[in-house]
């Protein structure tokens, strides 16, 4: 029945799909539900990074053999999307465009995010899922004219970032393309039921290449390539903290049609990130923060519902980011403490 949720005590025999599944955040969830015992079906855009989903696995301790299978789809594109949804129950849809450089045209990434997701949703509810998952950001729910809130309480799930602000596109289409889908699901009476995680900064140790803009920023402090970072304040969550949670909304009745966010509790700032792995890696860091002069607005962000509803706990900002270190230079992390 549409809306229902796996039961605690059994595994399904379908395969459980998850979109973009050798992306940063994609590898990592794929790799836990396999250890979990799940099936697996991931999609991925083309042939060539196929055998790079069961790479990650490995890369994480998983052996996906007779497990593991892939699927090409696009998010700009009806075809392939049959063949992935067939004899699913629960969807992850994490894959999301991200553009390394500014496009030239906001629509070159609010387009593919909001059509992709409403793509996602439609072949669900054709295909019969009882459930979607979706991976939105923090970047469609506290982004604005400033960070902090004008009453002074820690954002949450009742907030939403204003789109009537000048943020950039990327921000925008997070926005977007969750109201689409929630859109969505309130017309669709025979639909999947949709939860939504919001993230704030996803780090954490890496499985292979690809990285996130935020896990790349720290590899390049520790290799010289990035002189500056903005002065700002952020929230940080575990890439393995956000698998864990897509997992476990997947036996949580009570998580359908909510939107929980995804973060450690603690907000820290570039400068105070660069000063971490200066102090315990030991090594030479010539980033340096740069911004406007004065007073940072506080930024609090609650964790309270992933706590109370979904039974998270969060690894500390500090033990994820010097994780994340550690796993893009493990040769200059032998002093790490």
């Amino acid at each position: 029945m549409p809306g229902s949720v796996m039961p605690e005590t059994a595994l399904p025999e379908n395969p459980v799909l998850v979109t973009g599944g050798n992306g940063y955040v994609g590898g990592r969830l794929v790799a836990t539900l396999l250890d979990r015992g799940y099936r697996v079906r991931a999609t991925v855009r083309d042939a060539a990074r196929a055998d790079a989903v069961g790479h990650l696995a490995r890369a994480a301790g998983v052996d996906p053999t007779g497990r593991l299978e892939t699927v090409m789809t696009s998010l700009d594109d009806d075809a392939g999307w049959t063949e992935a949804l067939a004899d699913v129950s629960v969807v992850h849809h994490v894959a999301s465009p991200f553009l390394s450089v500014p496009p030239e045209r906001a629509d070159e990434v609010i387009a593919p995010a909001v059509d992709g997701t409403l793509r996602v949703l439609r072949h669900a509810r054709d295909a019969g899922a009882a459930q979607v998952v979706l991976t939105s950001s923090f970047a469609a729910v506290g982004y604005g004219p400033a960070t902090a809130r004008p009453d002074g309480r820690p954002y949450d799930e009742r907030d939403w970032t204003d789109l009537d602000h000048p943020n950039d596109p990327y921000i925008r289409s997070k926005v977007l393309a969750e109201r689409a889908a929630w859109a969505f699901v309130a017309e669709e009476s025979d639909g999947p039921g949709l939860t939504v995680l919001n993230p704030t900064g996803i780090f954490g140790p890496v499985l292979g290449g690809r990285l996130s803009t935020s896990v790349g920023a720290v590899g390049a402090m520790l290799t010289g390539d990035l002189p500056a970072l903005p002065r700002m304040r952020f929230g940080v969550v575990d890439v393995r903290d956000v698998a864990e949670a897509h997992v476990r909304v997947m036996t949580t009745p009570a998580a359908v049609g909510e939107r929980i966010l995804l973060t450690s509790g603690d907000v820290v700032t570039w400068g105070w990130v660069i000063e971490l792995l200066r102090r315990e890696l030991g090594v030479e860091i010539a980033t340096v923060e740069q911004g406007a002069v004065g007073e940072l607005p506080p930024l609090a962000i609650s964790n309270d519902k992933a706590r109370r509803l979904l039974g998270m706990s969060f690894r500390p900002a500090r033990a994820t980011l010097l994780d994340t270190a550690r796993s893009l230079a493990p040769s200059r992390s032998d002093g790490v403490r």
